[in-house]
């Protein structure tokens, strides 16, 4: 139970302006103050979302609402995770560093743990990647900031590519307009993957400390911090080049391209033009950065209405096919021509299939022993790939949600996640990457076209090689992320006994580490026809979505068994909501 009152909040609210760098978010709350102060329901209503509650450092790291207050993202916020971030990475390297009360900035030593900061073009992203670069440099650390707004696949391959000790990344990667985050990778042994626990409970102690300090004022600060080497940005584009350079033949695709407002253009154009594919039809609306993102209702190619543009302009110059990454270029869409007119917006399922089908036979090729090397995806996404490990004698690891996870896999050669990531060169970036993950697909559509084929024609070959798999997802959406936890208790507290008119015939709760798993917030059903389901909490939204994943012998029976589990699921949710 919240027991905040109304002068905790008021007080909360003067510390804070008393400390933000930033006269946006000043002002801001200082208008709030005044009508608060004088008793407005409506401004004390505010105040309370801004203060009650802060927003929680994990292994997401932070993201949320742009705006002052503890529950936004904001410059205070982030000097203090940069802050936290620093002491948890000199006290993991064994060296000192300057901390709060430090008179001066602590100096640069030999053994100084390396940090590499990048950004993309949503609001404030600059501002919170400089304010990084001064707090890591004042603490004593060695500070890159990489020299300009850049993908976040880059900022992942630049923590491998230098040595670094972490990397963090601002971004809110398809989130809302208003939003932004920070995100944090690991270096040593854990090779570039973003963190996971313990470490982000470790960062998170920090950072409170920091915070219970009370100004940031107090933090040292440094212009000492590097900039990059366009070497970086060279090296990232020259690896993911060579995931898959243009067969004879490519030069006859006609594809289009955009990068929703995001930072992917430059950097895909570049590996596009060296790996020897020719350059798309952009869409001119949407090629450049624009944190406002003024086309689109939410800048996320998997939402309704996102490929509007992106369908009309192939039409107009009668492409192949589109892609579309996202706005820091992490994920990957695919969309192909409807044999029924317009066009189709490929599932992350189908896409990881096909690329995690292109993977093994790569990886049967290049070891010359097909037992070597394993394919990795999260529980939720499709059961097709270990259909395709199993065939290739490869190993299979099904992980948790999100590349944190996937890319721990051991011998990965390739990972996917349902929600359009995919993890195609392992060797130089442990992430998604959604750069790498377009020319492996530009790459399968050029092979096929010189078959005389196209994507939908290797599709249709997956299904005829390992059977159909089909796969829906429905959610529900609240106001309240507290509603989601209440929504997973009643399902624990009472297990469906059939979806779709299915039996369910087993309920896995992963909270108590089935499979060898980590411990997580997911429940996963089997029903007698051998479909599964999974229910979980959204990891950045507040949303309960649930997961359908079928196998049939034909396309027919794939599409009536999923409609009839759909619909099971969606009176579920009602049931719940």
């Amino acid at each position: 139970m919240d027991t905040t009152t109304h002068e905790d909040l008021l007080d909360r609210a003067r510390a804070w302006v008393a400390q933000d760098p930033d006269p946006d978010t000043r002002s801001e709350l200082r208008a709030l103050l005044e009508s608060a102060e004088v008793g407005d329901a409506d401004a004390l209503d505010a105040l309370h979302d801004r203060f009650a509650t802060r927003l929680a450092f994990g292994t997401a790291g932070l993201r949320g609402e742009l705006g002052a207050g503890t529950n936004r993202m904001n410059r205070v916020l982030v000097a203090q995770a940069a802050a936290g971030l620093a002491a948890y990475l000199a006290e993991r390297a064994g060296v000192d560093a300057a901390t709060e009360d430090a008179a001066e900035p602590a100096p640069l030593r030999d053994d100084a743990p390396l940090v590499v900061i990048g950004y993309d073009g949503r609001r404030n992203s600059d501002v919170f990647a400089r304010d990084s670069a001064e707090i890591f440099a004042g603490a004593g650390l060695r500070a890159v900031l990489l020299p300009r707004l850049l993908p976040t696949p880059v900022l992942a391959f630049a923590v491998r590519h230098l040595k670094a000790a972490a990397g963090v990344m601002v971004t809110a990667s398809h989130n809302p307009p208003n939003d932004n985050g920070y995100k944090v990778y690991l270096g040593g042994d854990d090779d570039g993957s973003q963190i996971v626990s313990p470490a982000d409970k470790e960062i998170a102690a920090h950072i409170q400390r920091i915070a219970d300090a009370g100004d940031i004022a107090s933090l040292p600060r440094s212009l000492a911090f590097e900039t990059a080497a366009e070497e970086v940005v060279t090296a990232y584009v020259e690896a993911t080049a060579a995931v898959a350079p243009a067969p004879e033949g490519a030069d006859g695709m006609t594809w289009v391209y955009t990068a929703m407002h995001g930072v992917g253009w430059e950097t895909l154009s570049e590996v596009v033009e060296r790996a020897g594919y020719p350059a798309p039809v952009v869409v001119p609306e949407q090629i450049q950065p624009d944190g406002s993102f003024p086309t689109v209702a939410f800048p996320n190619p998997e939402e309704p209405g996102a490929l509007d543009l992106s369908f009309a302009t192939a039409d107009e110059a009668g492409a192949d096919f589109v892609i579309a990454n996202d706005p820091d270029a992490d994920r990957l869409a695919v969309a192909l021509p409807d044999p029924t007119g317009g066009w189709r917006r490929l599932t992350g399922n189908q896409i990881g299939l096909l690329l995690g089908w292109r993977a093994a036979r790569l990886a049967a090729q290049r070891t010359g022993d097909e037992t070597r090397g394993a394919l990795a995806c999260s529980l939720v996404s499709s059961p097709g790939l270990k259909a395709v490990a199993d065939a290739h004698g490869l190993d299979f690891h099904a992980t948790l949600t999100g590349f944190k996870w996937i890319s721990r896999a051991p011998d990965i050669v390739f990972g996917f996640e349902e929600a359009l990531g995919y993890l195609v060169n392992p060797e130089t970036v442990r992430d998604k990457d959604g750069i790498s993950a377009a020319v492996a697909v530009l790459g399968l559509a050029a092979e096929a076209r010189r078959e005389g084929r196209t994507l939908g024609d290797l599709l249709a070959e997956f299904d005829e090689t390992f059977g159909v798999f089909a796969s829906d997802q429905v959610a529900v959406r609240t106001d309240d992320v507290a509603a989601v936890g209440t929504m997973m208790a009643a399902l624990r507290a009472q297990h469906p006994k059939t979806l779709g008119e299915v039996p369910v015939t087993q309920v896995d709760d992963l909270l108590d580490g089935v499979d060898g798993l980590p411990p997580g917030d997911v429940l996963r059903l089997w029903l007698d026809d051998g479909s599964r389901v999974i229910v979980r909490p959204s990891g950045t939204e507040p949303k309960l979505k649930v997961y359908l994943d079928v196998r049939a012998d034909s396309a027919d029976e794939a599409a009536a068994r999923l409609a009839k589990l759909t619909d099971g699921a969606r009176a579920l949710l009602d049931g719940l909501a």
